[in-house]
């Protein structure tokens, strides 16, 4: 039914609904819930054996918000702080609450920066971040990336033209500072 300026329709009466509709208002009496049994506290029920659960063990030192006393009991351990994207998190749990912008955009660059660690890690080892392939670059090309875009009033193209700079901008400038770095060790040797 449409929106009209008439007034609606009063909502009917259980009796009337249990008429209309096999089954209404079955579980209105308490005694026919099959789940009241689960919502009554019964102390022998619960299954817990402690007032206050053990404490996971503190293998470092973890982010807390200012808001909480304490960590909760059980914590995630994967992904430890480390590195100046670690100093990063500690320094905005430390000093913003979580209501404070601050705090997110100081998690957001941390992210950022952690994810440039790893890749600056990656060279280290024996296979190294390929960003051709693992940005997706090359799907532009192969899977109609350019052809779905043309037409189709997507929100993503208007900063499409931005996308090369963001994703292949600072593998640019890091591939052109080591070139630079390499051109100045090789002048420093030939004199």
């Amino acid at each position: 039914m449409a929106y009209t300026s008439d007034k609606p329709p009063l909502t009917e009466s259980s009796d009337q609904l249990r008429a209309r509709i096999p089954g209404w208002g079955a579980d209105l009496d308490p005694k026919d819930r099959p789940s009241v049994p689960k919502l009554r506290w019964q102390e022998d029920r619960t299954g817990a054996h402690w007032d206050f659960p053990q404490r996971q063990p503190e293998k470092w030192s973890r982010e807390r918000s200012i808001e909480h006393k304490f960590l909760t009991p059980v914590f995630g351990t994967s992904c430890p702080p480390r590195g100046i994207s670690g100093a990063l998190r500690r320094y905005s749990y430390r000093k913003f609450s979580e209501g404070r912008a601050a705090h997110w955009l100081l998690l957001l660059a941390a992210d950022r920066v952690d994810a440039w660690e790893n890749h600056l890690r990656s060279f280290s080892t024996s296979r190294p971040d390929n960003p051709i392939t693992e940005t997706g670059v090359l799907s532009e090309f192969t899977r109609h990336g350019i052809s779905s875009r043309i037409g189709r009033k997507r929100a993503d193209v208007k900063h499409q033209v931005l996308d090369p700079i963001i994703v292949a901008g600072p593998w640019v400038l890091v591939g052109g500072m080591a070139i630079s770095v390499a051109k100045a060790v090789i002048r420093r040797q030939r004199r």
